[in-house]
């Protein structure tokens, strides 16, 4: 059976889904909001070592809130942390939230990555992230753009820009998976000094660039990489598979083999490589067969996503690194 996308590729597939973006090109940052019809079960895996995050420690499985209203993912280093905290904001005014008696408390858990050297204007008298956070949750649609926008506004990898990037995939059991991605990665998508990609084994019809895999792998032992200090790719996977906490969990850590795939190196000491998983129990699972394909299916998708960012990322005023459109657009 030949692997097929949902209708627009992208983890919106999923339904009940929207994404939200938000971004300041003075900046060059934003924030990205995921958010369901309803509270919707996650987990989340962390192997990079210098991680950034929000909230992550109520996603275990042996915690007491079993669900959240939204997830983050966010430029600006531990500064971006408050774009959490916008789309609580925003989600509390709505009436969405955790309740306490009468008070509503939403869970919304997030990462960040770090973008402050990527000649963007930094020199902010108040964190703008807050207010990033609530006018991505605002923006949240079925429908969003791919590239340097929200979270990968002003990503980079070791070569080329990084971006947001999105991927679907409809398995034979009809259960829908989904990948969304800021890659920002201390290593690089694409192989050696050419225009293809480490994740061109698992594109499905010309998603990036039809090129198929590199005949020439360079120095895989000592990967071309930016400078240590500024790196971390996050992302989120989504199923409308019935999962509960503890799957979604191994769900995550599954998906972080489709970061090994895209990206060389990745879940390095200087990187803070997150994945949370999302399921909104809609289908239920009908064999143990479809666990362990989900799982396969979130890292397929994650290493797409990861492709799509980068080649869907265009040049802007200050770039400090080309994107591959520019250096690979007329030759590829």
């Amino acid at each position: 059976m030949t692997a097929r996308t949902g209708p627009m590729n992208l983890i919106t597939d999923v339904p009940g889904l929207r994404i939200g973006n938000a971004g300041d090109t003075a900046l060059k940052s934003g924030a990205t909001v995921l958010v369901a019809d309803a509270p919707f079960t996650a987990g989340v895996h962390v192997m990079g070592g210098a991680p950034g995050t929000r909230e992550t420690d109520l996603l275990a499985p042996d915690r007491s809130v079993q669900q959240v209203d939204a997830l983050v993912l966010s430029g600006g280093s531990a500064f971006g942390l408050d774009a959490a905290s916008g789309a609580a904001d925003a989600l509390r005014a709505a009436g969405r939230g955790y309740a306490v008696g009468d008070v509503r408390v939403p869970i919304v858990p997030g990462a960040i990555l770090f973008d402050l050297l990527n000649g963007g204007e930094k020199d902010w008298a108040q964190n703008p992230y807050k207010q990033l956070g609530k006018d991505a949750l605002t923006a949240a649609d079925t429908r969003f753009n791919l590239g340097n926008v929200g979270a990968g506004m002003g990503a980079t990898t070791a070569t080329l820009k990084g971006g947001l990037g999105s991927a679907s995939i409809i398995l034979p059991s009809g259960h829908i998976v989904g990948a969304l991605v800021a890659v920002n990665a201390l290593g690089s998508a694409t192989v050696a000094d050419g225009p293809h990609f480490w994740a061109a084994p698992f594109e499905i019809e010309g998603e990036f660039g039809g090129l198929g895999p590199a005949r020439y792998f360079g120095d895989v032992h000592l990967p071309r990489t930016k400078l240590a200090g500024g790196n971390t790719t996050i992302a989120i996977v989504a199923t409308d598979a019935a999962l509960n906490q503890s799957q979604c969990t191994r769900l995550a850590i599954a998906a972080h083999d489709g970061m090994a795939r895209a990206l060389l190196p990745s879940h390095t000491l200087m990187d803070g490589d997150l994945v949370f998983a999302a399921s909104t129990g809609t289908r239920p699972l009908d064999a143990a067969g479809d666990t362990m394909l989900l799982g396969h299916a979130a890292a397929t998708c994650l290493a797409r996503a990861i492709a799509r960012a980068v080649y869907l990322a265009r040049p802007a005023q200050g770039d400090r690194l080309p994107c591959w459109h520019g250096r690979f657009g007329k030759s590829a």
